[in-house]
């Protein structure tokens, strides 16, 4: 073959792959910027996380006669402006994002929180700083930055700070002494609109609408028909006297805005919830031991009762308090300490009430008989203990870490996990591992604490195999080569 032809071919063939290359690079840019785009109008959308679709009959509201000005001016001095600054990196899934830096776009959600103490501490939603950078209040025109003190996804409450005094806190009420029927205020700040306030009645209590995704739930909510829109998320729901009696949280609506319905967590369970965060750095949550689920037609009718108040047990977890109580699988729990039980909701709400170490006595239908039962409530690993949340933090892996607990692992089916509490800029943001990522293995060895994890990591060379469980539930691993 002669010169020229080779020259030629050599010619054709960089012409090629620059003319393959500049199309690739040109559809990778596409696709950043699309993401951005993406990412850019999903700023909306993230206002409206906490609004379920579902249909409903909208309802309009004849005014009460009652005067509620004193009811607003108390309670809208109390309630504050949340906005949530998040950095987002994006990547496209093309080969070359691993030649180029991932985009990065800011995403802005805002809600409502509540002044629960005078030095300074906000009851909000969860979903209302989840994946925050930054957190900034605002308070009668004037503006401070937030931090984070502790959250509890199981109820969607968190707690955050700012550094004020004589702040002015809002009266708490008791949701247990809200009627069905009694009028309500909501405020918040919908629409960026703040001190908004909008007035309902109350109809129904122990509401279980399956919204909240974490594995251990506790959903009881106050039912009102008082507008809730995006952005009210975290704000009070007060009763005539001004006083909270519950956090607002989650509308049914066809639309995204207010046309149905809207549920608040009772302040009963808000108030422990607060003063567990405060004095522990998390919830103190009391563990039942069992699954059990409402009794319907089709369970009533193969278990040949006619009564379908009270849940069924499911499941009895091995070794915990429902097993060391006695129960079994197919008892009908009827009633608590003396008060007849009516569905999953009311017993849910009764064990957020609950500390580790609290008794309660249970009245059980077993067969044709009534059977007592007195259960010892257990926390996260199965003891009685006061525990307080630990989490590793890595300086060489630039990402924090804590060991899942027993009930966790258990639930989960897995013999050890460590989560993934914050990543940085380092190893674990390269594999796009995001946060609350369980990693139950590495090359298919189990790890059993966050320190055995960074060792591994840091002195292992060549193939990576990183193994694990999503927030979803689903097992998933990312390789990576060193």
């Amino acid at each position: 073959m002669s010169n020229y032809i080779k020259t030629g071919l050599v010619a054709f063939l960089s012409a090629g792959i620059g003319v393959w290359f500049t199309l690739e690079y040109a559809e990778f840019t596409g696709l950043r910027h699309q993401g951005e785009n993406r990412i850019e109008s999903s700023q909306s959308s993230q206002e409206r996380s906490d609004f379920v679709s579902n249909s409903s009959v909208a309802n309009s509201n004849i005014l009460p006669v009652e005067d509620f000005v004193d009811a607003s001016e108390q309670s809208t001095n109390s309630v504050v402006f949340i906005k949530n600054l998040s950095v987002i990196n994006y990547r496209t899934g093309h080969w070359m994002d691993w030649f180029f830096e991932p985009r990065t776009s800011q995403r802005i959600s805002t809600g409502s929180g509540v002044i629960f103490s005078e030095d300074g501490y906000i009851v909000t939603n969860n979903h209302v700083i989840e994946d925050a950078d930054e957190i900034e209040v605002v308070h009668k025109k004037r503006s401070y930055k937030g931090h984070i003190v502790g959250t509890d996804p199981s109820t969607d409450l968190a707690v955050i700070k700012i550094d004020v005094e004589n702040f002015p806190a809002i009266a708490v009420g008791n949701s247990s002494e809200v009627k069905v029927g009694e009028w309500v205020l909501a405020v918040g700040n919908p629409f960026n609109l703040t001190s908004t306030v909008t007035a309902g009645i109350v109809s129904a209590k122990g509401r279980n609408i399956h919204i909240l995704k974490d594995k251990f739930p506790i959903e009881s909510f106050i039912q009102t028909d008082a507008a809730i829109n995006p952005g009210n998320s975290g704000g009070a729901l007060v009763n005539r006297n001004g006083q909270l009696i519950g956090i607002n949280t989650a509308i049914l609506s066809m639309t995204g805005s207010y046309a149905g319905y809207g549920f608040a967590v009772p302040v009963d369970i808000v108030k422990k919830v607060f003063n567990d965060i405060v004095q522990y750095g998390e919830v103190q949550k009391a563990f039942f031991g069992a699954e059990f689920e409402d009794i319907d037609n089709e369970v009533a009718k193969e278990l040949n009762i006619n009564n379908l108040n009270g849940v069924i047990i499911t499941h009895v977890q091995k070794g915990w308090a429902a097993d060391k109580a006695d129960l079994e699988k197919g008892d009908i729990v009827v009633a608590v300490n003396g008060e007849p039980l009516n569905d999953k909701a009311q017993l849910e709400e009764m064990i957020g009430y609950k500390y580790p170490g609290d008794l309660i006595q249970l009245t059980l239908k077993r067969g044709n008989k009534n059977v007592q039962k007195t259960l010892e409530f257990t926390n996260r690993e199965g003891t009685t203990e006061v525990l307080k949340r630990s989490i590793y933090k890595s300086q060489s892996m630039q990402a924090s870490f804590e060991t899942i607990s027993k009930a966790e692992r258990n639930l989960l089916g897995v013999k050890s996990g460590i989560r993934v509490v914050e990543v940085g800029n380092g190893f674990f943001r390269k594999l796009d591992i995001p946060e609350g990522f369980i990693i139950t293995e590495i090359n298919h060895s189990h790890i059993e604490s966050p320190q055995e994890l960074e060792n591994i990591l840091n002195k292992i060379r060549g193939k990576v195999i990183v193994s694990g469980i999503t927030t979803s539930g689903r097992k998933v691993y990312f390789p990576y080569l060193f």
